[in-house]
């Protein structure tokens, strides 16, 4: 198992806790915006901070991705 997937899941349930929404609508929005592949990037920074900055960091993460599409 690689160390990134474990961190994932968390920034998963911590998304969809902090948002209320429902695991399958943090995954599709995850997978529209290419979260996944952004937390995979930046595992080494993100892992060290904590799950409050990591959901405002996702969130800046999909405005900005947002605003390229």
């Amino acid at each position: 198992m690689n160390k990134e997937l474990p961190f994932i899941v968390l920034c998963i349930e911590e998304y969809k806790n902090q948002k209320h929404m429902s695991g399958k609508d943090v995954l599709d929005l995850f997978m529209k915006y290419s979260v996944i592949e952004y937390i995979k990037s930046f595992y080494d920074v993100l892992h060290t901070t904590g799950t409050r900055y990591i959901v405002n960091d996702i969130d800046l993460y999909i405005k900005s991705r947002k605003s390229i599409k």
